[in-house]
This record gives C-alpha cells, sequence and structure tokens, in this order.
C-alpha cells in the first residue's frame, strides 16, 4: 500500500480549502525580438487565476503560446508586462537567490521526463533535496516516501535506461514533489505516453491532488486530458485566452470555435466520415438537417427520441453519440439527422426541455 502523502521532516501538512488563488497572472504579455527586428507576441493580456487546490488545465494547439505561459510562472522566463503571481510573491520581480527559493514551492513535470541517466530512480528524486541543502538521513527518508507513493519501491537503484516511460514519469513525478511543493506544474506530462499508461499517471496526479491539496497546472493538447482531471479549463490560441471556465460547462456548452475544434474528435461529437463529405450549407428539399443534440445532468439518459417519436411523430436517424462523465456529472451528445419540414418542430421540442440543440449542416 502506498504510504500516507505527507511534507518533509516535522512539516505537518493541512490541506487548505481552496479558497483562493495561489497562482494568479495579471495582464501578462510576452514579447520576443524576431529574426528580422520585428517583435513576436506569444502571450498578449493574459489574465488567469489557479484556485488552491484546485485542477487547471491551460488546452491550446502548438504555437498558442502554452509553453511561454508555464515559462513565466516557474520563473524561467520574465513577462514584459504584467504580474505573475505564485504564493503571494511576484516571481518576475524577485532576485535571483529569493527566485531560486521560490522555486522550491513549484514542482515540475515534463514531456520527455528530463531524468539524468547517470543516476538512479533514487538518485533522480533526492537530487533537488541535495540541491537544497537537507541532510542525507533526510533524504533518505524522503525518497523512500515517494518511490513508494508512485508505486516505485522496487526501482530506487534502476536507472533511467531500464524503466518503461510511465515508470520514468512516476520517477519525475517524485521528483517534483521532492521540495514539497504547493503548486505542481505540468508540461505535456502524458503526451509521451501510451493510453493505459496515460490514464494510470492521471490517476496518480488526481490521487495527489486529492489528499495532498497540490495545486495542479496543467499544460496539454489533449481535451481527453483536461476531461480526466481538471476541474477548470483555459483556452488559449495565438497568445490569448479565448474561452475559460468550469471543465463541465466548457465541455458542454463551448462558445468559441477553437473549443468547439478541440471537441470535434470527443467520442460522439465527430461526424462520420459518409456524413460529412455529403453536408452542406443550406437547406435540401426532401433531404434532412443533421442535429447536434447536447445533454447536460439530469437529461443525459433521458429517452428523448423516443418521447420525440411519441409525441410529434418525428423519427430521429441517428448518425452518433455517446454518454459520458465530465467532472463527476453525466453528460452526452447525439448527432441525428431530422426531415426538414420537422426541423422548427423538434428543435422547439428539444430546446423546451433544457436540450442544447445545434444544426450543423444538411444532407441530401
Amino acid at each position: 500500500m502506498n504510504a500516507p502523502l505527507g511534507y518533509l521532516g516535522d512539516q505537518s501538512f493541512q490541506r487548505l480549502a481552496p479558497v483562493e488563488s495561489i497562482v494568479r497572472l495579471e495582464g501578462v504579455s510576452k514579447v520576443y525580438p524576431g529574426r528580422h527586428g520585428e517583435p513576436v507576441t506569444a502571450l498578449e493580456s493574459i489574465d488567469l487565476s489557479v484556485p488552491q487546490g484546485s485542477v487547471l488545465g491551460v488546452i491550446g494547439r502548438s504555437g498558442a503560446g502554452k509553453s511561454t505561459l508555464i515559462r513565466l510562472v516557474n520563473g524561467l522566463d520574465r513577462p514584459s508586462s504584467g504580474r505573475v503571481i505564485v504564493d503571494g510573491s511576484d516571481i518576475a520581480a524577485l532576485p535571483e537567490t529569493a527566485l531560486r527559493h521560490a522555486r522550491r514551492s513549484i514542482g515540475m513535470i515534463f514531456q520527455h521526463f528530463n531524468l539524468l541517466s547517470s543516476r538512479t530512480a533514487g538518485d533522480n528524486i533526492a537530487l533537488p533535496l541535495e540541491v537544497a541543502g537537507f541532510d542525507r538521513a533526510a533524504i533518505v527518508k524522503r525518497v523512500a516516501e515517494l518511490l513508494d507513493l508512485v508505486g516505485l519501491s522496487d526501482k530506487k537503484d534502476r536507472y533511467p535506461s531500464e524503466l518503461s516511460g510511465g515508470q520514468k514519469q512516476r520517477v519525475g513525478i517524485a521528483r517534483a514533489l521532492a521540495t514539497s511543493p504547493k503548486v505542481l506544474l505540468s508540461d505535456e506530462a502524458t503526451s509521451a505516453l501510451d493510453p493505459e499508461t496515460t490514464r494510470s499517471i492521471l490517476d496518480l496526479l488526481t490521487r495527489i491532488n486529492r489528499e495532498l491539496g497540490l495545486t495542479i497546472l496543467l499544460i496539454t493538447h489533449e481535451m481527453a486530458v483536461i476531461r480526466s482531471i481538471a476541474k477548470e479549463v483555459a483556452v488559449i490560441e495565438a497568445g490569448r485566452i479565448v474561452e475559460q471556465g468550469d471543465v463541465f460547462d466548457v465541455f458542454t456548452r463551448p462558445q468559441h470555435d477553437i473549443t468547439r475544434s478541440f471537441l470535434a474528435d470527443e467520442a460522439g461529437r465527430a461526424l462520420p466520415l459518409y456524413v460529412a463529405n455529403r453536408l452542406l450549407d443550406s437547406p435540401v428539399s426532401g433531404g434532412q438537417a443533421v442535429v447536434r443534440i447536447g445533454f447536460r445532468g439530469p437529461h443525459a439518459t433521458d429517452p428523448v427520441l423516443a418521447r420525440l417519436a411519441r409525441d410529434l411523430n418525428v423519427e430521429a436517424n441517428i448518425l452518433a453519440g455517446s454518454v459520458d462523465e465530465i467532472a463527476g456529472r453525466p453528460c452526452g451528445t447525439l448527432v441525428v439527422g431530422i426531415a426538414e419540414h420537422a426541423l422548427e418542430a423538434t428543435l422547439g421540442f428539444l430546446e423546451a426541455r433544457g436540450l442544447d440543440t445545434e444544426v450543423i449542416g444538411h444532407v441530401a
């Protein structure tokens, strides 16, 4: 069994209620000099707040500004304007000595693990403790606790080349927790892992968040990762946050086109190719409207199509669909074909029952 999650030495951990933000970005912009003298804006006017004890996911495509954002939070880079507040300190304003001390409160896990190949798993975990000046007895005790926590007690003396990808990431997580940070930054930490290993790593991070109350800022390009672990999400595009909020709300009622595009491949939302290739912008006489129906909360398992057929005598052709759970709440998506002449009545019927509807095209 895994050891209780705790802090090093005599520092007993008391979970704090997530009532205030431990990470805040206030009007943050970052501009880099371009190759030909023209400035390149990586981030522009970013306002972001991460509640203490929460898991906030930042999702965006390559080049959207995710990596720049995380480098500002851990102090590896400084903003061109605005403030980055971590645990009450303005990271960008700290002198180098104070910044090094502040980084002990910020753990970091990476996509490609960043383990030292010449050190064993145990020695990789010990490294930040050695740098921080802890005595050998305390280091040995803490390393043993962390190896037990991540399920690698029998891998202490193994080198990274002897570990699987998932085991390497577990060592990376243990190392990030070594100095008892208050914030854990995850930079595409599961992108190099297979789906089963990804699930196990996300389960471990969920447990760490729940039992330690550790705040996690998660950078990813995968909506499935956000859905699995995050409580809140911010969508970043071209250096700006275009949408943010509760994960359930953003997943079930996306407001921005880029968010909808991320969700397009989610189960039940993607159109089959035989439909997508025939989709038209305008109605066709004798054809069907393609309608996406979103089910939220208590409506997720309602027999809506059966009631539609019974009450309106309208038949719906099911094209895609799923029922899922997001942030502990059920939700579902159906993509259906509805005869054009029955479309208006069908939309009214569905909306009267609190369901989200979207006409996404028409087919002959």
